[in-house]
């Protein structure tokens, strides 16, 4: 786990498969046992859709799609604006191969210093997904086992 003033790394070792891991974080019936309740994504460079978390949620661009080793989205732009690529928070998934049948997965959002948001709020935000990260990690790891 880092988290450095405006950047949120976590990673988790699954005992699954890269493919595996790969379908639970891009395939929306997956997502929804792990992370957002509600998922309306297409995973392809360019889709938009949406990810709810009951009364929160919104928006989200998807980035890149690297079968299976990479997935990127854009998501929470500032109030008002229309999210675009680099007026957002870049949320990303690597996947890596470690050992027989496990997979490192680090989930990394980053783009905050940039946002017009007051420093406070930036670091509240890097302080609450750091910590919901590692929450939402958790619940991905429990669907392949327990955690390495």
């Amino acid at each position: 786990m880092t988290t450095t003033r405006y950047r949120i790394e976590r990673d988790i070792l699954i005992e699954a498969p890269v493919d595996v891991v790969w379908r639970t974080v891009t395939e929306p019936s997956q997502i929804t046992q792990w992370f957002a309740a509600e998922v309306d994504l297409v995973v392809e460079p360019g889709a938009r859709g949406h990810l709810g978390f009951g009364d929160q949620g919104g928006p989200v661009l998807v980035e890149a799609v690297e079968p299976p080793t990479r997935f990127s989205f854009w998501w929470n732009q500032p109030t008002g604006a229309e999210l675009e690529p680099g007026n957002a928070v870049l949320v990303e998934f690597t996947l890596t191969a470690e050992g027989a049948g496990h997979t490192r997965l680090r989930v990394t959002e980053s783009n905050l210093e940039p946002l017009a948001w007051a420093s406070a709020d930036k670091e509240h935000y890097a302080e609450e997904h750091n910590e919901g990260w590692g929450h939402f990690l958790g619940r991905l790891a429990q669907l392949h086992g327990p955690r390495a």
